[in-house]
């Protein structure tokens, strides 16, 4: 059993912010959904909780109003094998959305999310502090995360 999942607040889209991660995340699914009743906070038949999985981890979407506003300061990685992976998740993630620097980027939603190739990690973690570092610099002035490009700064002499 999953003991900690996240719980995304929305405005009225959490339907509809389930539905594009279902469409783009190929191990989803819905687990269930419960709606607005009659007399409540939101119009009648309103999504009021919508929990799904991708890839194994639960989410809750919630619809209550306009009241929250989500922000870069949490966010959600998703690691990637290769530079096809990077790029299918990239432009569909930020379809509608926003790059940032660093594989960073901000759903339509507004929900942030960072596309990171493994590849990353092994190469700013190498105990040569200087490919470290190269490696790092070349990431800094990325947008979407171009591996051959970190393979050419790791590999440079």
């Amino acid at each position: 059993m999953q003991k900690i999942t996240p719980f995304l607040t929305f405005a009225y889209e959490a339907e509809e912010a389930m539905n594009f991660y279902l469409g783009i995340f190929k191990d989803a699914k819905v687990i269930s959904i419960t709606r607005y009743g009659k007399n409540t906070p939101m119009p009648d038949g309103t999504v009021m909780t919508a929990n799904f999985e991708l890839f194994g981890q639960k989410f809750v979407a919630l619809n209550v109003g306009p009241m929250f506003q989500f922000t870069p300061a949490i966010s959600f990685v998703v690691d990637c094998e290769d530079q096809a992976e990077v790029d299918y998740y990239w432009d569909k993630l930020s379809a509608g959305g926003k790059p940032m620097q660093c594989a960073w980027l901000t759903d339509k939603f507004g929900i942030t999310w960072q596309i990171v190739p493994r590849q990353l990690g092994q190469m700013i973690s190498d105990p040569d502090p200087v490919k470290a570092g190269r490696v790092m610099q070349a990431m800094m002035k990325m947008i979407k995360i171009d591996i051959a490009g970190l393979q050419r700064a790791y590999d440079a002499k």
